[in-house]
């Protein structure tokens, strides 16, 4: 099944269920009126839609309307929690090559990740409001699941039984922030912004043999300005999967229904894919030049994120942001 979000003035939206080519949709208000609702009641309610979804696809079903991909909320307009993990661990070595800094061996081993802002997520087509492009304005076009409740020490077989939607993400970053940051010793927070998800989340048995309940093995397609950026295949060269760091998520803590859990940025060796943010291009050309050569994103700059089947067909929807000015 395929879900969203529809902006309706309140905080949480209202929740619809889409049809697989993304043309049409549903309120299923008779059966929850948010995504929250559903994930917090998934085992119950989820079942109850799936007849619905069949004549959705079947064009047999009455009060059918069209789906916007701009009327969407990001399918959780907030979270309970939204904790991103460093799943593609030549990234992060990539990175830290790029200033010649070695990399701990327990990255390989133990999954980094940290706890971003869940209370003011941005719709998927709506702007990337700035307050300075003097910050370093990064997208990382990543993948993210949602869980029902996990429990506390839930193993990684344990955890892959709990994820229960997947959608694409845009983890906005302000790379000129984040050494500042790092530096007090205390982690991230003015250096990562409200983040934004595809329009549309899927149930796993949507991404047909693409899924294999651990990695999400496609393309993730990013344009700059309309310029393709990058397609690294999103099942390579992913060191943790997903179970794993929900799991790692789950090591100390009971994850409640409507976790959202983030994979990183997604990242091959093989460099001719491209990238998935601009900082991984830059570490590139520094290695490369001595220096970057490409730029941090400035007012008026886009960035479009998106995923396709094998027929070329959106899986998720688009992610088409614009970065403005912020004004008070």
């Amino acid at each position: 099944m395929k879900f969203a979000t529809l902006k309706n003035n309140t905080r949480d939206g209202q929740l619809v269920l889409v049809s697989r080519d993304l043309k049409k949709a549903i309120s299923v208000a008779d059966v929850a009126t948010t995504m929250q609702q559903l994930i917090d009641n998934w085992a119950d309610l989820a079942p109850r839609l799936e007849s619905t979804y069949s004549d959705l696809n079947a064009g047999a079903i009455e009060g059918a309307f069209d789906f916007v991909e701009s009327d969407c909320e990001s399918p959780l307009p907030r979270a309970y929690q939204w904790a991103d993990g460093s799943a593609y661990v030549n990234h992060v070595e990539l990175v830290r090559k790029a200033r010649n800094a070695e990399m701990p061996e327990t990255f390989w081993t133990d999954p980094l990740m940290y706890q971003g802002g869940s209370d003011s997520f941005i719709g998927p087509r709506d702007d990337i409001e700035m307050g300075s492009t003097e910050w370093g304005i990064d997208f990382e076009s990543e993948i993210a699941v949602i869980t029902d409740d996990v429990p506390m020490g839930a193993t990684p077989e344990e955890a892959q039984d709990h994820i229960k939607l997947l959608m694409l993400v845009n983890d906005v970053s302000l790379r000129n922030l984040i050494p500042g940051e790092l530096a007090k010793g205390f982690g991230f927070f003015q250096s990562k912004p409200s983040s934004a998800f595809s329009p549309v989340a899927v149930t796993p048995d949507e991404l047909g043999n693409a899924w294999d309940g651990k990695k999400l093995s496609l393309p993730l397609v990013t344009h700059l300005n309309d310029e393709l950026f990058g397609k690294p295949n999103a099942g390579v060269d992913m060191t943790f999967d997903f179970p794993t760091i929900v799991a790692h998520a789950a090591k100390t803590r009971p994850l409640g229904a409507g976790c959202i859990v983030g994979s990183g940025t997604i990242s091959n060796y093989d460099r001719s894919a491209g990238s998935s943010c601009l900082a991984e291009k830059r570490m590139l050309e520094i290695i490369a030049d001595g220096q970057p050569s490409t730029p941090f994103m400035q007012f008026g700059d886009k960035v479009r994120i998106e995923m396709f089947d094998e027929n070329g067909e959106s899986i998720f929807g688009t992610i088409d942001q614009t970065v403005v000015e912020y004004k008070k």
